[in-house]
């Protein structure tokens, strides 16, 4: 298929930053947004692109993005919820964090407390905890995925299912409007499941753009989680479940 060069370069823009803004681009490539508003339709018209209130991202369906575009996703957004969720876990308490950039933004906000027990199958989350002495890290073996450092596998899932902690900080690639939590690997979602089952309180921590992707592999259910943090949610049904299961929503953008 032809692609004209400004609509080349804003795929491969999507592609290396996870995202593109409208108002951004017109900036970028001196037009109006109105202009960019039409690319951004038939790119995505094309399936090249996913739609998003004011802007667009790159595809997903059955195959995540490289971590790194994923860590500039909403890279604001997932600070002000990784600082949420450190508010909500005291100092001494045992906890799981699994992979993701969004627990990873997690695990930066929690460098201030105090004797923590932090049990992960993140390697990013344990290479940046390691050096702080009042934390201790304890890491789960497996098989570890060159994508993003998580340790995944048969090996994980027993030996996550070893421990019974106060917390656990989860992620999802995508969360479907009936709230099913969906991920891209099995081998993953074999980890994700045990770590929801042997957690006392499960904080499940997402930005909103979560409710635009899609993923194959069914985690479980939004009921299932404690807490819900993300920066915004406009989706009634997913406020229904929370409202309905008792799950605590903490919408960051409105604190």
């Amino acid at each position: 298929m032809y692609l004209s060069p400004r609509h080349a370069e804003i795929i491969q823009m999507a592609k290396d930053h996870g995202r593109v803004l409208v108002e951004e681009l017109a900036t970028h490539f001196n037009v109006t947004p109105q202009t960019i508003r039409k690319d951004l339709n038939d790119l995505c018209d094309q399936r090249l692109l996913s739609r998003i209130h004011g802007g667009a991202l790159f595809p997903s369906g059955i195959e995540n993005m490289e971590y790194e575009a994923r860590r500039k996703i909403a890279a604001d957004e997932k600070e002000a919820i990784g600082h949420a969720a450190a508010r909500l876990i005291p100092d001494n308490a045992s906890l799981f964090i699994n992979i993701g950039t969004t627990t990873e933004s997690v695990s930066k906000a929690l460098l201030d407390h105090n004797g923590l027990m932090v049990i992960t199958n993140n390697i990013n989350v344990a290479n940046r905890m390691r050096i702080y002495p009042s934390i201790e890290v304890v890491i789960a073996g497996g098989v570890v995925r060159g994508s993003d450092g998580g340790v995944v596998g048969e090996a994980a899932v027993d030996f996550i299912r070893q421990f019974k902690v106060d917390y656990a900080v989860i992620g999802a690639s995508a969360i479907d409007h009936d709230g099913a939590l969906l991920d891209f690997d099995f081998r993953e979602v074999k980890v994700a499941q045990a770590i929801i089952a042997n957690a006392r309180h499960v904080i499940l921590v997402s930005d909103q753009t979560k409710f635009e992707r899609t993923a194959p592999v069914r985690i479980g259910h939004l009921s299932q989680v404690n807490t819900f943090i993300t920066d915004r949610c406009d989706i009634p049904s997913v406020r229904k479940i929370c409202q309905e299961a008792e799950v605590q929503l903490i919408e960051t953008s409105l604190t």
